[in-house]
């Protein structure tokens, strides 16, 4: 697909995202915007933006991943260092959207951090975020400016319809879940399940019942994140234990915490596929992972978004 993009549109990218942004630059056959990120020596974070911007609709690409409070940090200033510099639009690319799961008060006094991300990327200047999968779809309320969600399940759905597996069931691992497990599963022409779990604190899960007839299927769990792997991992097993043929794992956000990567290995998961909405280290690059490149959808939006063209069949 050939782009067409005006003389006054900018790319940039900040630290978390360089290799994904570099895909989209190349998809979109352009430059990307010349910054320095430097530090301090007490640590503070500076931004010098190396060219003119004045006049110009900018994207910046940012994924607010770990390190997450350098990360939103970073794209604060950029969005702030860009607002002065007379830049007339500025879009803000986040791949992975981080505090999204402190999207309401689940208990007494506690605060609703997605909400004040978003109003800190409203202040410092944004006017239009392009995400993926968010936690919870009400965060897109938490904003005052336009919200485009992009969605991952395309991508997952390309990559299980080419490897032609039969007998398969895609499993939700929380009730939560069911949605999106409905989603990927219409497209595979396949039944749902759902795990019943109880989870006695943040980060970790209990396996309960399984909901669904699990016995010589290849099961294909989805959920929007992985972080420690605890759900995802006790849900493979407990499939496995109820006579699942093969457990397959896929998301879109690969944060991938702690003992996450032990986890996954010593799992009965086969394979686990996730997008780059969240650059991987190395040592965290092991063989039962693959991953598969969102580059092209967030060209196609950017395309959109730039050309005053609907961005809505991307959502299809």
């Amino acid at each position: 697909m050939a782009f067409q993009l005006h003389e006054k549109f900018r790319l940039f990218t900040l630290n978390s995202n360089e290799k994904l942004t570099a895909e989209i630059a190349e998809l979109l056959n352009c430059e990307i915007g010349k910054t320095s990120v430097s530090r301090f020596s007490d640590g503070e974070i500076q931004i010098n933006i190396q060219e003119s911007v004045r006049g110009c609709e900018v994207y910046v690409v940012q994924s607010t991943s770990q390190p997450g409070n350098e990360h939103i940090m970073e794209l604060l200033i950029m969005i702030d260092a860009l607002k002065r510099a007379s830049a007339k639009v500025i879009n803000v690319v986040i791949p992975y959207y981080g505090y999204a799961r402190q999207d309401r008060k689940a208990r007494s006094r506690e605060p609703i951090t997605a909400k004040l991300v978003a109003n800190l990327l409203e202040t410092a200047g944004a006017d239009r975020i392009i995400t993926m999968d968010l936690h919870a779809a009400q965060i897109q309320g938490f904003f005052d400016i336009p919200v485009d969600q992009l969605i991952g399940i395309p991508i997952l759905f390309d990559y299980f319809k080419k490897k032609e597996l039969e007998d398969i069931i895609v499993v939700a691992p929380d009730s939560g879940g069911l949605v999106r497990a409905r989603k990927l599963a219409s497209r595979l022409n396949a039944p749902i399940a759902f795990i019943d779990k109880r989870r006695p604190k943040p980060n970790e899960a209990q396996v309960m019942n399984i909901v669904g007839e699990i016995e010589g299927k290849n099961a294909i769990i989805i959920d929007d994140l992985i972080d420690t792997a605890g759900t995802i991992t006790l849900a493979a097993n407990a499939l496995v234990g109820k006579g699942a043929k093969t457990v397959y794992a896929c998301c879109t956000h690969p944060v991938l915490s702690g003992p996450a990567i032990g986890r996954i290995e010593g799992s009965a998961i086969k394979e686990l596929v996730i997008t780059n909405t969240i650059e991987l280290p190395k040592e965290k690059q092991i063989d039962k992972i693959t991953t598969l490149s969102v580059a092209p959808l967030l060209a196609d939006a950017i395309d959109r978004v730039h050309n005053q063209k609907p961005v809505s069949p991307l959502f299809e």
